[in-house]
């Protein structure tokens, strides 16, 4: 199942709140990379933050993985899971 995993960073947090988990962070998104769970990742241009697209069994899972990230477990961030199916529109046109 992909899943669209939006960050939020939690309000009245400053970059100085961040900056002694982000190598911890780096380091964690990167193993869960390699083992194909992020599959893509990118920044929102407007606010810098974290975009990802993963690949899991179910909600359950991403939520799991995703809490084991340093700045979630601070409390700094939390994501919001989107879960996606793949697109039928082209069925409803051609029967």
């Amino acid at each position: 199942m992909k899943i669209l995993a939006i960050e939020k960073e939690t309000s009245g947090k400053t970059g100085k709140d961040f900056e002694p988990h982000l190598k911890n962070e780096a380091k964690e998104v990167w193993n869960l990379y390699r083992e194909d769970f992020i599959r893509e990742i990118y920044f929102n241009k407007e606010k810098h933050t974290a975009i990802l697209i993963l690949e899991c069994e179910n909600e359950k899972e991403a939520d799991l993985k995703l809490n084991s990230l340093p700045l979630v477990k601070e409390k700094l961030i939390q994501f919001e899971l989107i879960p996606l199916i793949p697109y039928d529109g082209f069925s409803r046109l051609f029967k």
